[in-house]
């Protein structure tokens, strides 16, 4: 299997070091069921075009099946010397099916097989996490309608603001990833384009039926250029850019339940199934998984940084530094599946201490605004409102209050205005309810959100995209 398919040209072999340095086989091996399936597409084309024979496209065909099974049992021997999964089927294609083997290569090249081999690899991975992100947002929902009563302390400035439900709160991350499976979406129309036929860089001299090939496949449109098709990988780059948006949103998400999980706040408790201890502190029980997936965001957005820069001054068409594409979307596609998972099975488990919350929402005098606001439907300006409100939060910390545990004679002392009903206009889950207008946090809004989010994944049950057939 040593001997290379472009040897002709050359006198002298390739070093052992210059093999070890370029190949990628370690890293793109994993792309062989698309290369085969590709490959067989490619065969039936040029069947189809008289190019081949029907006897040589069966005899083909059946080497190319029984490579695949030899690589799924792990029998199938790879090479540095053979650089990429392109040249190790193609080879002990030969071996197998004879000089025959050879002609499978005509009216391609490496650049557009890869290319095809990527798109191929990335719509199936583009799918299956849209499908995680489906399944997430499922249970996101589930935790909504759970708690649609709850209420926390909404926060700005990481300071307590608002009281909000955590119906609410929780809804706001069903409609991030709702953005982030839009955005996926999208790019998977970019992605499902068939590059196969473009050869090197300039097409090929061959009648062949590119539109038939991309039939086979599954592919919506062939690409329109055959310098673009072999040199693009925007597609690539839209992807790891969407993963890192999405992979941000799980940021934020672990760094609220990290600190939600703290004695500080005590908002929630892990499961111990997702939870680890200490090595020395036997009272420990540390949010290992949000941490890891914390980490793991910086990975995923490196990637991006990293085809970004190496993409950025690469002139056309195909240039070796674009094998250098695959072990950062690989690792994107892993990390990011792999988090979506977690995370899936994680929250459900999640204890939310709904006492330690309310209480907290109760406390910081997160009542202030509703205060300007009940001033304000007496006739008071806002601006003169809020700061006479201001001079009243004031008097409260200094006589170590809140502003609904002052009295009403000191209320009034800030404005005339006041009357008994302040107190019950201050009550924390009617200054959650007072707030409906479209988006807020009062309770029959967020009914109306989680029914609309719950019809919206219905619909969309069915249209889900899987390439993975």
């Amino acid at each position: 299997m040593s001997e290379k398919l472009w040897q002709g040209r050359f006198s002298e072999k390739t070093a052992s070091v210059v093999e070890a340095f370029t190949s990628s086989i370690q890293v793109d091996q994993r792309l062989y069921a698309f290369d085969i399936q590709g490959s067989i597409a490619h065969c039936k084309t040029l069947a189809n075009a008289s190019i081949i024979t029907e006897t040589e496209a069966s005899d083909i065909i059946q080497g190319l099946e029984a490579i695949k099974q030899e690589i799924e049992a792990g029998r199938f021997q790879f090479d540095d010397s053979l650089e990429d999964i392109h040249m190790h089927i193609e080879s002990r294609l030969v071996e197998i099916a004879g000089p025959v083997g050879r002609k499978l290569h005509t009216a391609r090249s490496r650049n557009d097989q890869i290319a095809l081999d990527v798109r191929m690899y990335l719509r199936v991975a583009t799918g299956d996490i849209v499908r995680k992100l489906y399944r997430l947002q499922h249970v996101l929902v589930a935790l909504a309608k759970k708690h649609i009563a709850t209420i926390l302390p909404g926060y700005t400035h990481m300071q307590r603001a608002q009281p909000i439900l955590l119906a609410h709160h929780l809804m706001a991350y069903f409609e991030m990833f709702a953005r982030d499976m839009a955005r996926l979406e999208g790019c998977l129309q970019r992605i499902n384009v068939m590059p196969l036929g473009c050869a090197a860089l300039a097409g090929t001299t061959y009648p062949i039926d590119r539109s038939y090939t991309a039939e086979l496949l599954g592919f919506e449109k062939i690409s329109a250029n055959s310098v673009d098709a072999v040199s693009d990988r925007d597609f690539v780059l839209e992807f790891l850019s969407c993963a890192g948006i999405c992979m941000i949103h799980f940021s934020r998400l672990s760094e609220e339940l990290i600190i939600w999980s703290t004695a500080e706040f005590g908002f929630i408790e892990l499961p111990d199934s997702f939870a680890t201890g200490s090595s020395i502190m036997p009272q420990k029980k540390n949010p290992d998984v949000p941490e890891l997936v914390r980490g793991k965001t910086g990975a995923v957005i490196g990637n991006l940084m990293a085809l970004l820069t190496m993409m950025k001054s690469l002139p056309l068409s195909y240039n070796r530094d674009m094998q250098e594409d695959k072990a950062p979307l690989f690792d994107t596609v892993d990390t990011l599946a792999a988090c979506i998972g977690i995370y899936t099975d994680m929250l459900p488990e999640i204890k939310f201490k709904e006492a330690t919350m309310l209480q907290a929402a109760s406390r910081g005098f997160l009542d202030a605004t509703d205060m300007a606001d009940y001033l304000v439907a007496r006739g008071l300006a806002f601006r003169e409102a809020h700061h006479l409100v201001g001079e009243a939060v004031s008097f409260a910390l200094a006589n170590k209050k809140e502003l609904y545990q002052l009295t009403l004679e000191q209320l009034q002392s800030f404005s005339a205005l006041i009357r008994q009903d302040i107190f019950s206009f201050l009550e924390t889950r009617q200054m959650v309810e007072r707030r409906t207008s479209a988006g807020g946090t009062a309770g029959k809004n967020v009914r109306l959100a989680i029914a609309a989010a719950e019809k919206q994944l219905a619909r969309k049950k069915d249209y889900l995209p899987d390439f993975s057939n």
